[in-house]
């Protein structure tokens, strides 16, 4: 089997900076401030069939990311769409992912960079199922994380900031060498919150559907998405509080994200949960919004 190519080799360009560059020529100082105090805020989007999906909502969340990290990312949102859509076509991306980071550069090297310049760059490749096809079918594992997310008052957690995803990365490094697919995490409450890169929705077989109150943790163009299809098929959403200990009473669970779409979860922990009827229903619903054919559509 072929070894997947690093990411700083290879064919292609990059949109930086206003141009597109030849992908290995993409670089970055090493003094950068971004690299030493996380001042960069970044961006996951998908691409069917030739169309980023929900592209302008995606736009319009990086730059109020950089807005919340203290800076604005010098290029327009009309500009930054059509960078995005620039890239896909330079690099005959037809269906793949989309990854536009903006960042404070190595002018100023210290916890003040006020006069750093703001660089943006747009990345795009082709992109396989985030989990395998297999753990799709049958439910992914997650196991609960020892990291919290933050209370709101210790960071700016409504922004798509790199930084806030450091303890995504220790939870799941952790979840994988146990054999899971994936982490839980829960917030500085103790409360259900999210998995490392996506959210998650409750079924307690009342035909309902549950998911945290998005109040320490993005609430996704996914998430959103999910929501106003499971209500355009009548099916109550319910934004709350939950706690882990509610696990052990629902029937169904799944997580849904850009790079996730809609995931089922067939185990937390040392509870199992049955992929089923509300979570086949908006999975497929969802396929056909972003212009794919649905996965159970056979079955």
């Amino acid at each position: 089997m072929a070894a997947t190519p690093s990411f700083d080799d290879r064919d292609g360009t990059i949109w930086y900076d206003g141009r597109l560059v030849p992908w290995r020529d993409a670089r970055l100082h090493v003094l950068s401030h971004a690299l030493h105090y996380a001042s960069a805020v970044f961006e996951g989007e998908r691409v069917y069939s030739g169309n980023i999906f929900k592209l302008r909502e995606h736009t319009e969340r990086l730059i109020a990311s950089g807005q919340l990290l203290g800076f604005d990312i010098p290029y327009s949102v009309e500009a930054i769409d059509a960078a995005c859509r620039e890239t896909c076509v330079a690099n005959n991306i037809v269906d793949g992912y989309v990854r536009p980071i903006a960042w404070r550069g190595s002018e100023m090297m210290g916890v003040s960079a006020q006069q750093s310049r703001i660089h943006l760059a747009i990345a795009t490749w082709p992109w396989p199922s985030y989990f395998s096809p297999e753990a799709k079918l049958k439910g992914i594992r997650l196991m609960t994380a020892k990291w919290r997310r933050p209370s709101p008052e210790t960071e700016p957690v409504h922004a798509k900031a790199t930084g806030l995803y450091m303890i995504c990365t220790l939870s799941k490094h952790t979840a994988e060498k146990q054999g899971y697919d994936d982490a839980l995490m829960l917030d500085w409450r103790g409360r259900i919150a999210e998995a490392t890169g996506a959210n998650i929705f409750l079924s307690f077989g009342d035909g309902k559907l549950h998911t945290p109150t998005p109040d320490c943790f993005l609430n996704g163009i996914t998430r959103r998405t999910v929501i106003d299809l499971a209500r355009q098929r009548q099916i109550e959403v319910v934004e709350r509080a939950i706690l882990p200990e509610e696990l052990a009473k629902a029937k169904e669970v799944f997580l849904t994200g850009t790079a996730a779409e809609v995931t089922p979860v067939g185990q937390i922990d040392e509870h199992r949960f049955t992929p089923g009827e509300m979570t086949r229903t908006l999975s497929d619903d969802y396929d056909r919004t972003v212009g794919k054919k649905p996965a159970t559509a056979a079955a």
